[in-house]
């Protein structure tokens, strides 16, 4: 399958299984009319594997040692990714950032495999304003990582890409809020 009709697939998926109108409250205490709940699809094994070799591309092509993000949103995206890419023979490392240090053990703020100096991707679920997200780029960046790209799966075109952009980092969303919007008006026409 090429890079659309991957994109073209998971959009599909995304649109079935993890959009939802309705009223509710998002984690940057916003209210929306709409609800993109995207565990349900890379928690899916279709939605997952369509994920995974989307972003494997982009691990290929930036050259990047690990991808990781801030749990929870990004844990399955992570698992999904580093598997497939030991299978096709692009091994990636894969780390967690947690919301605080653990507070027993190693007290570590970020678990897996990362050290200073690695080129790293990092990943979300969905973005909204970005702050969800930064707290994963300022971990890493502590520990003297280059963030090479910040990947959601879905921006909702709120702001994330300008807080991000405007930070310089280099900002790709796999699908937009936008392009789901469009693909709803086709089942949906006003």
């Amino acid at each position: 399958m090429n890079k659309k009709a991957k994109k073209d697939a998971l959009l599909n998926f995304v649109f079935k299984y993890s959009f939802q109108r309705g009223d509710f409250q998002l984690s940057s205490g916003k209210k929306s009319d709409f609800y993109i709940d995207i565990k349900q699809t890379t928690l899916d094994p279709i939605g997952s594997l369509l994920v995974a070799e989307i972003l494997l591309d982009q691990l290929i092509s930036s050259k990047v040692s690990s991808i990781g993000g801030l749990t929870i949103g990004a844990d399955p995206i992570i698992g999904s990714v580093v598997t497939l890419s030991a299978q096709r023979g692009y091994p990636v490392a894969g780390f967690i950032v947690r919301k605080e240090p653990k507070r027993h053990g190693l007290h570590r703020l970020i678990e897996g495999k990362i050290a200073e100096g690695d080129r790293v991707i990092i990943i979300d679920d969905v973005i909204t304003t970005g702050n969800s997200a930064y707290k994963a780029v300022q971990a890493v960046e502590e520990l003297k990582c280059e963030v090479v790209k910040i990947i959601p799966v879905v921006d909702r075109d709120e702001g994330g890409r300008a807080f991000f952009e405007d930070k310089g980092y280099d900002y790709h969303p796999i699908l937009t809020i936008k392009e789901i919007f469009a693909l709803a008006s086709h089942f949906n026409p006003s």
